[in-house]
């Protein structure tokens, strides 16, 4: 009889000990999932009567900024590749917005003749521009070439929205005040600008080639910044966090199925495309970032970024370099 009291009192404390454990486990995780979730726009911020352009605006975060956007009364453009998949998009937005002025336009990044052909049907049948989103990405994908022929990633991510930026500046600055968002990535601070092999012809990896293209974005920013200032146009530069979108699709294929099975627990923890929107949109419509121009934000906050992404002659070399790359020269 004693030895079954005995049984039963260690059952019973090896239970309790595992429902702690447990508890304490779960409190954790739930800790670090609200940590991960980052920051939240606050604004309260209408958009009556302007008009807003967002790239890659179909899918994850750039269509959860669209949403946002049509929900304060924009008129929203999505600027994508895949019209069918835009179309849909949209569709999706002016039901849950309640706005149906939500439009779409194609834009391959990729190509410098169809960044032109949107500029120009911008320029041509919109009476004003009042942010730019520069959204659309790609990341970590094998050695391809544009149209044009340079690297796909620094040319989707960087030309392709230096080129875009600058054809629709003037547009811009008739809107004033007007925004420009371009979303970086955590990645720029390991990042380096290749000035001497740009395309990464002779030493390419996908990683190398996704870090260069994020530090361009936050270098264009700098730099765009400082030529645009005193001009009501004001430009802002972010990571969005690590969020579950379809950025990855070249990415997560090709680990081996080990990395796979460690990482699945993680993904149940990253943003979601709402939570990794919050600071594309705090840098589009927040009132206290209104006087603001060439920063860094993440989690709806301002950031330092790495010392290289703060190299005002890497900007500006850089900016001669893209402008000579896509013909603006």
């Amino acid at each position: 009889m004693q030895n079954y009291a005995n049984n039963v009192k260690e059952f019973g404390e090896r239970h309790v000990i595992a429902l702690t454990v447990t508890f304490v486990a779960g409190v954790g995780i739930l800790a670090l999932r609200r940590w991960m979730a980052g920051g939240v726009c606050r604004s309260k911020a209408r958009l009556d009567g302007k008009t807003v352009l967002i790239t890659g605006a179909n899918t994850g975060i750039g269509k959860e900024t669209a949403l946002d956007m049509a929900r304060r009364g924009a008129r929203v453009i999505l600027a994508c590749r895949d019209m069918t998949r835009a179309r849909i998009a949209a569709d999706e937005i002016r039901q849950r917005s309640g706005n149906g002025n939500v439009v779409v336009k194609r834009l391959d990044l990729a190509s410098l003749q169809s960044v032109r052909d949107l500029a120009k049907d911008v320029q041509e049948n919109e009476e004003r521009l009042d942010i730019l989103i520069n959204n659309a990405g790609i990341m970590m994908c094998p050695k391809w070439e544009t149209e044009d022929g340079f690297e796909m990633q620094f040319g989707v991510n960087h030309l392709g929205h230096f080129l875009l930026t600058n054809c629709l500046l003037d547009l811009l600055k008739k809107s004033t005040p007007s925004r420009i968002v371009v979303v970086s990535s955590l990645a720029h601070e390991r990042g380096r600008i290749q000035f001497d092999d740009i395309n990464l012809d002779k030493s390419y990896s996908p990683e190398k080639s996704y870090r260069q293209s994020k530090l361009a974005n936050v270098l264009f920013c700098r730099e765009l910044a400082a030529r645009l200032q005193g001009t009501g146009v004001t430009v802002y530069s972010l990571h969005p966090g690590v969020i579950r979108t379809e950025l990855g699709r070249h990415f997560i294929p090709t680990l081996a199925m080990w990395k796979k099975v460690i990482i699945m627990p993680f993904l149940l923890l990253i943003k979601s495309p709402w939570e990794g929107a919050q600071t594309t949109i705090y840098c589009a419509v927040d009132e206290s970032q209104a006087n603001t121009s060439g920063l860094y934000y993440s989690d709806c906050a301002l950031k330092k970024p790495a010392p290289q992404a703060l190299d005002d002659a890497a900007a500006k070399k850089l900016w001669d370099l893209s402008t000579s790359m896509v013909g603006l020269a």
